[in-house]
C-alpha cells in the first residue's frame, strides 16, 4: 500500500513542516500539528470500495494513515469495533436511528489503542528509542501494551488516585509507573521533563501529530458502517478531545475525497459538571478555555481541567454547528446501569455520559427523531467496577 503522507501543518498558522523527523508541537506557534496527505493522488489511485474488502482493523485505512509501510505497524488488531443500533433505548427516547460505537472491544479495552498504535508505530519508524506518557489511566494501558509489542521502553506518569486497574496494567507489562500527586497537568509536566532528560519521545495528548490519526479511524469506520454516509450528530465525552478532533479531521478527508454522502456531522462535547472547561468556554463564546480550578468528578477520563487543544475542540464544535453539555456524575453512573440493562452494553462511565448528554439534547429540542445519532463509548465498563454497587 502506498503512503500518501505529504507534510505536517500547524493548526494555528498553517505553516507546513516536513514529516520525516520526530516532532512534537509546531516550532512556529507551539500548537498541535496535523498530518496532511496528498488526497488528490490518493483519490485517483484508490477506490473506496476496496477498503471494505480488507481485514477489519484500523489499518484498512492505511493510505490515510502516516506509516510509510503499514506492514511495519505495531499492532494488536485495534479498530474494527461494532456500531450497534440501540433499538430499545432509541424507542424509549423517540429516536429511530440511535447508535453506539463500542470502543470497549479494542485491545486493552479502550479507544486509546487506536491513537497509541498509530503514534508509537510512526515514532518507531522515525527512530524513537523510548517513550514517556502522562495518563489518567487508559492511555497508559494502551501504551504499555504497544511498547511491549514493539520492544520499546516506556515511563508512565499517572495521578496517584487513578483507577487501580490501570496501575496494575502498568505493573503487568513491566512499564515504569510514576505516581503523581496532582492531576493530568502535573503528570504532563513531569513526563515532558523526563522525556527531555533521557532523549525519549513524549506521547502526551495532541503534543505529537499521530495519535489523532489513529483516533480519526473511529469516524471513518462509522461512515463505512453506515454505507458511506455520515451521521447527523456525534456525541463525544471530552477530556483531551483527541477523538473528537481526529474524527472531524477524518470526515474532512473523506468529504474531500468524495467518498461519503451527507455533510459534516454536528459534534456535541460532553463533560462532567465537576470539570467543564469546554462547556463554559463554548457558552461564553470564547475561542480558548480557562483552566477548571476545582475539579470534582469521579469520571477519570473527564478529569482534564485544561485541554492543550481546547482551541481545536471549540473550533470543531462551532464549525460543525454543535454544542457542549455538562452532566452529573450520579446520572452518568446511572446510565452505565441503563445501557447494560437495556442494551447489554457494559460501557465505561465516559461512554455512559454520552447517553445522559443525548437525553439533555433531546429535552432541549436539539435532536430530530429521524436523525442518525452516534454515541461514542470510549471503553469497557469492566475497568470501572469500582463505580458499581454490590
Amino acid at each position: 500500500m502506498a503512503c500518501y503522507l505529504s507534510h505536517l501543518e500547524c493548526t494555528e498558522c498553517g505553516k507546513m513542516l516536513p514529516a520525516d523527523k520526530l516532532i512534537g508541537v509546531s516550532r512556529c506557534c507551539g500548537k498541535v500539528l496535523f498530518a496532511r496527505y496528498d488526497l488528490e493522488e490518493l483519490g485517483s489511485n484508490l477506490d473506496r470500495d476496496r477498503l471494505a474488502e480488507r481485514p477489519g482493523d484500523m489499518w484498512r485505512f492505511a493510505e490515510l494513515l502516516p506509516l510509510a509501510d503499514a506492514a511495519d505497524a505495531i499492532s494488536l488488531g485495534e479498530g474494527g469495533t461494532p456500531l450497534l443500533h440501540l433499538r430499545k433505548l432509541g424507542a424509549m427516547l423517540g429516536l429511530r436511528r440511535l447508535f453506539i460505537k463500542d470502543e470497549g472491544v479494542n485491545p486493552t479495552g479502550t479507544f486509546k489503542a487506536r491513537g497509541i498504535a498509530a503514534a508509537i508505530s510512526k515514532a518507531c519508524e522515525l527512530g524513537a528509542t523510548g517513550f514517556t506518557l502522562p495518563s489518567a489511566g487508559n492511555a497508559a494501558g494502551a501504551a504499555l501494551a504497544y511498547c511491549a509489542r514493539g520492544g520499546m521502553k516506556l515511563q508512565v506518569f499517572m495521578p496517584r488516585d487513578a483507577p487501580e486497574s490501570n496501575k496494575k496494567e502498568c505493573c503487568l507489562a513491566g512499564a515504569q509507573l510514576n505516581l503523581v500527586d496532582g492531576l493530568i497537568g502535573e503528570a504532563g509536566r513531569l513526563s515532558a521533563a523526563v522525556a527531555k532528560e533521557h532523549g525519549f519521545f513524549d506521547l502526551a495528548t495532541l503534543k505529537e501529530p499521530y495519535r489523532a490519526e489513529g483516533k480519526k479511524t473511529m469516524g471513518m469506520e462509522v461512515a463505512l458502517q453506515l454505507g458511506w454516509t455520515l451521521p447527523d450528530l456525534i456525541i463525544y465525552p471530552t477530556g483531551g478531545g483527541t477523538g473528537l478532533i481526529g474524527m472531524h479531521k477524518g470526515f474532512e478527508e473523506l468529504l474531500a475525497l468524495g467518498w461519503v454522502e451527507g455533510r459534516m456531522p454536528r459534534f456535541a462535547s460532553i463533560q462532567s459538571s465537576g470539570c467543564q472547561p469546554i462547556v463554559k468556554a463554548f457558552a461564553a463564546g470564547r475561542s480558548v478555555a480557562e483552566p477548571w480550578l476545582d475539579v470534582q468528578t469521579a469520571i477519570d477520563g473527564l478529569r482534564v481541567p485544561s485541554a492543550f487543544a481546547d482551541y481545536l475542540i471549540l473550533r470543531v464544535l462551532r464549525e460543525s454547528g454543535g454544542t457542549a453539555v455538562a452532566v452529573d456524575d450520579t446520572e452518568t453512573v446511572g446510565a452505565m446501569y441503563e445501557l447494560a440493562a437495556t442494551e447489554g452494553i457494559i460501557a465505561c462511565p465516559e461512554g455512559a455520559a454520552t447517553l445522559v448528554g443525548c437525553k439533555r439534547l433531546i429535552d432541549d429540542g436539539m435532536i430530530d427523531a429521524d436523525e442518525t445519532v452516534v454515541l461514542m463509548n470510549t471503553g469497557s465498563g469492566y475497568k470501572y467496577m469500582h463505580l458499581v454497587g454490590e
